[in-house]
């Protein structure tokens, strides 16, 4: 009998628990938020004018530096964009980091658009194929960076614009897996940094 009281009280502490906990609709306010502010009416002020009223001095100057240097942004993201796209990329020979005539013709080209631009930056990204493991192409792709780097110093670009990175085999400009693929992944390309 005392079992029955005790689970007929627990039922019953549950049921009001359950009804209690589940509000109505229309006992629930709704959310007014902050009442808005009256705007206080204008006082009225009289002033005897004695002088015209004078506007503030806004400098003529400040439309037109601000244009000017939006003109200045545009040209420049313009003559990056223009250089990145004109900048060649240079290709190696299997294992190896040294330039060919051909990757020295090209770093030549290159050499001479980044004196047009004596503030632009670049980094050298170095790659390889996929032969290879990851840590020896990571050297590999380094080593082929710092060779184009150096020569591109020898070509009078100061080394304080050039940096180099390393993605050995990690970005393949061409998938597959035969010599015409990997050909064109042993590669260093430019990057315009700003």
């Amino acid at each position: 009998m005392e079992k029955r009281r005790a689970i007929y009280a627990m039922l019953l502490a549950c049921a009001l628990f359950a009804a209690g906990g589940c509000a109505k609709q229309e006992l629930v306010k709704k959310d007014e938020g902050i009442a808005p502010q009256v705007a206080a009416k204008p006082v009225e002020q009289k002033h005897v004018a004695t002088q015209p009223a004078q506007k503030p001095a806004i400098p003529a100057e400040q439309p037109k530096q601000q244009a000017v240097t939006a003109q200045e942004t545009v040209k420049s993201s313009d003559a990056e964009s223009s250089l990145q796209s004109a900048l060649e990329k240079v290709y190696f020979d299997f294992d190896a980091a040294d330039l060919s005539e051909q990757a020295r013709a090209a770093l030549t080209k290159d050499a001479g658009l980044l004196q047009k631009q004596p503030a632009t930056k670049v980094r050298i990204e170095g790659n390889c194929d996929e032969r290879g493991s990851a840590e020896y192409n990571l050297a590999l792709g380094e080593r082929r960076a710092v060779s184009a780097k150096k020569y591109l110093v020898t070509l009078g670009i100061a080394e304080g614009r050039l940096s180099t990175i390393s993605y050995g085999k990690e970005r393949p400009a061409v998938q597959g897996h035969d010599e015409a693929a990997w050909a064109k992944n042993r590669r260093d390309e430019f990057v315009v940094t700003p």
